[in-house]
């Protein structure tokens, strides 16, 4: 009796103790991804009406590569969102590419989630705009892009 209840105590204590010392083995690293942040953006930063204009288009890339920082700064973002869809906001390419950066239409969902604008289209200028000005300082350059 006393051999059982010395197995019952012992596994009892592996129970407790088990989640424990799994806690302290520290999770993967973030090497690419280092400012992730599933809050949604406030709509009062980089507040410009994209559907007006290429003009305000182009100033909302200014302002969110100033917020966030760009790689480049913001020459290098308007010359990215030049040569990827001259700043349609509407821009496709049958590839399935979307919006002013042309983000894969199949990686948008969980990029918008990730970087603030959850439920938003990729045809969104707003959010195609400042999810990939956070996305290319994240990286630290503008690679993800073929035209960066």
């Amino acid at each position: 009796m006393t051999r059982l209840t010395n197995l019952r105590r012992r596994a009892l204590v592996a129970a407790v103790a088990m989640p424990a010392l799994l806690s302290l083995i520290p999770g993967p690293a973030r090497a690419t991804i280092r400012e992730p942040n599933a809050r949604t953006v406030s709509e009062r930063i980089c507040d410009f009406d994209w559907r007006d204009s290429k003009h305000e288009v182009k100033g909302l890339i200014r302002c969110a590569a100033r917020h966030w920082g760009s790689p480049g700064g913001g020459n290098k973002a308007l010359d990215v969102a030049r040569c990827e869809s001259g700043f349609q906001t509407d821009a496709y390419n049958p590839s399935g590419y979307a919006g002013v950066y042309q983000h894969a239409v199949y990686y948008w969902p969980d990029r918008a989630d990730r970087w603030g604008f959850p439920d938003r289209s990729a045809f969104n200028g707003r959010a195609n705009i400042i999810v990939s000005i956070r996305m290319a300082r994240s990286a630290d350059d503008w690679d993800l892009w073929s035209c960066g």
